[in-house]
């Protein structure tokens, strides 16, 4: 469920747990648009008969990207801020792939707001972000996002 809040009530965010986004199911079509974007067909990805027979995964894995780049449409499952007229992803202080997301597995991730500073225009939102894989005992991706907002 989104919370949506007005702008001015952003630094009232810190330390505020979003719950989780909605599930979705990691497809093969989707990793394998995902490898023609960014030219990385490496076998474990977009070879399914391959990665059953030969990847010690048991089947083709989505990229550890494209888990990561999950988290910006899950991210606005989560948050909307009115009056806002300029929203940027600022990057990432931390990432690690924990666990591979096999296709066909379903995923959804949960934001901590782990700190809200003012910056020139603005808050900049630090979120802890982590996606779970449906079934898994370890999420697949933790990451630290850097979000900016501006009025």
């Amino acid at each position: 469920m989104t919370a949506t809040v007005p702008y001015a009530e952003v630094p009232s965010l810190e330390g505020r747990d979003l719950g989780w986004s909605d599930w979705l199911e990691v497809t093969q079509d989707r990793v394998n648009q995902f490898a023609d974007a960014v030219d990385d067909h490496q076998w474990i990805h977009v070879e399914p008969e391959r990665a059953r027979a030969e990847s010690p995964f048991g089947g083709p894995i989505a990229h550890g990207f494209l888990s990561l780049s999950l988290t910006t449409k899950f991210w606005t499952e989560l948050l909307e801020v009115d009056g806002v007229t300029t929203k940027v992803n600022y990057g990432l202080d931390k990432v690690r792939f924990i666990s591979p997301v096999q296709v066909g597995a379903r995923v959804r991730m949960n934001a901590v707001i782990a700190e809200v500073a003012e910056i020139r225009g603005g808050f900049q939102l630090t979120v802890d972000q982590t996606i779970e894989i449906e079934g898994g005992t370890k999420p697949a991706v933790a990451a630290r996002g850097l979000y900016r907002f501006y009025a």
